[in-house]
């Protein structure tokens, strides 16, 4: 049973309505979760689900038109523009599946841009970005462009980047959508890893059969709801489907 303090994420009545010209689009119609401190949570939902809409909401990139989010004790639909952004700065970090990358920028020079968002020195930022690329494997790569090392490594990049200001949770969109099997594999074992290693919650919006299997929990989302919620244990993956269910 988890108490609050276990809750670090927390979703109540979440709706987001879009007016396209006289036509109202229901992209969430009213969602309830909890996301445990520590915990690796996968959501699944096919194009259309409102799967990636709910996907903001939790990363405080968009608002619900109802409802509401706390991300560790801050409700997001109470903050200011300015105070929204210190939460996005220090309680979360962003996977892409893009990697969204600075290209002109070395990996060094990537990683440590949060870090002087948040006011650090370049000097300081430039040494925790070389501490967090070492620890995913790429202390060998620091003064290397993007386009000097392969997709996987600017994955990791990315995954440094994401961790280099510490938060407490990392959303990671399709994070191996871009990548081959093998390395694919190698960004979940990795992900895995960092979350027992700082303690972090993971989030992630995908499709990866892979990334199912190592999920603590796996959120459906169906017509803007959550339409199942799922365990370790309580779910069996097999090719295409989860209990029987396909996945997109």
């Amino acid at each position: 049973m988890s108490t609050q303090e276990d809750i670090i994420v927390k979703a109540r009545g979440v709706t987001k309505v879009y007016t396209m010209g006289a036509e109202k689009v229901h992209a969430l119609r009213g969602i309830d979760l909890d996301v445990r401190r520590g915990e690796y949570l996968s959501i699944l939902g096919p194009s259309g689900s409102g799967k990636s809409t709910f996907f903001n909401m939790v990363g405080g990139l968009d608002k619900p038109t109802e409802g509401h989010v706390e991300i560790d004790g801050y409700s997001l639909s109470d903050l200011n523009q300015k105070q929204l952004a210190w939460v996005r700065c220090h309680k979360m970090g962003y996977i892409f599946q893009s990697f969204n990358l600075i290209m002109t920028m070395t990996a060094l020079e990537n990683v440590a841009l949060p870090r002087i968002f948040a006011g650090e020195s370049p000097a300081k930022a430039r040494e925790a970005a070389a501490e967090i690329l070492n620890v995913v494997g790429l202390g060998h790569r620091l003064t290397h462009l993007p386009s000097q090392v392969s997709g996987g490594q600017q994955q990791r990049i990315a995954i440094a980047r994401a961790l280099v200001n510490k938060p407490s949770i990392v959303l990671a969109d399709e994070p191996t959508g871009n990548l081959d099997l093998h390395t694919g594999e190698e960004i979940i074992a990795l992900l895995g890893d960092l979350k027992t290693k700082f303690g972090i919650t993971i989030i992630t919006a995908t499709h990866d059969m892979k990334m199912l299997s190592a999920s603590d929990t796996v959120v459906w989302i169906k017509d803007g709801q959550a339409d199942r919620i799922a365990h370790r244990g309580e779910f069996d993956i097999s090719v295409g489907t989860i209990d029987g269910k396909t996945l997109a």
